[in-house]
């Protein structure tokens, strides 16, 4: 089933078998993409929305001289671009960061769906909130916290975001990002990003080794990120230490 990653148990929202029967019809077509491939430039005229299905994708804009600002990280079971379903024209590109399997979603689709099912379209205008409030989250962390918290606030971020879609243990995921990817998303330098990721090793926080993030102390990793995972309206709860990773004494 293309849809079960959207809209999870875990949700304060969830879909009901038969919106997703519905949701799932909607699909005209899976396309396998490649990664850095843009897929919606900024001003041009859109009639489909994605969901994507696997991979990371992003929202990024350029500035004059060709220098991306992301805007914002996708994983698996989000709807990219459902904002493009009353907008029609975005003001930013949407591209896939890995490889990406989407599902293709027509607005005249849509259409149908707010006519006939109006209690599913209130659950897919619940999702395009979500997105906002993701997007605030990350006004406050570019704008309020140094650069072990951006880190750490993110990973913390996409940790629960992936349990949501099922694609973590709330300890570990698989991340196909690259170190670079990470300074992109925090405003970092590659070099800094470095010297974090380093700390928070040296911390036992957390590592980040050949495309998988591990965490090591949930709690303190939010706490030094000063995430809380509220505006995910995500039914989680931190796990408990484990006993071969014990917490330490954070460094002086």
């Amino acid at each position: 089933m293309f849809t079960e990653r959207f809209l999870r148990d875990k949700r304060g929202v969830s879909l009901e078998v038969d919106e997703r029967e519905r949701l799932e019809a909607a699909i005209v077509e899976v396309q396998t993409v490649e990664p850095r491939k843009t897929i919606a430039r900024a001003g041009e005229s859109l009639q489909q929305s994605t969901l994507l299905l696997e991979g990371i994708m992003s929202r990024y804009i350029d500035d004059r001289r060709g220098l991306r600002q992301l805007v914002a990280v996708h994983v698996p079971g989000d709807f990219v671009d459902l904002h493009a379903y009353p907008l029609k024209i975005l003001d930013h590109d949407v591209a896939t960061m890995t490889a990406a399997t989407v599902a293709i979603v027509p607005h005249v689709a849509l259409d149908a769906i707010t006519r006939e099912m109006p209690r599913l379209a209130r659950k897919l205008w619940f999702a395009t909130l979500i997105d906002a409030a993701i997007h605030r989250a990350w006004l406050f962390r570019l704008g309020r916290l140094d650069a072990i918290g951006r880190v750490a606030h993110f990973l913390c971020e996409t940790n629960v975001r992936l349990v949501s879609a099922g694609l973590s243990d709330g300890r570990r995921f698989a991340f196909g990002l690259t170190q670079n990817d990470l300074a992109e998303i925090c405003g970092l330098t590659n070099v800094h990003v470095n010297r974090v990721m380093r700390h928070l090793r040296e911390d036992r926080l957390c590592i980040f080794r050949s495309s998988l993030v591990e965490i090591l102390d949930p709690e303190r990793l939010a706490e030094r990120g000063q995430f809380n995972p509220a505006y995910l309206y995500i039914d989680y709860a931190p796990p408990e230490h484990s006993p071969s990773n014990p917490p330490s004494n954070p460094r002086p």
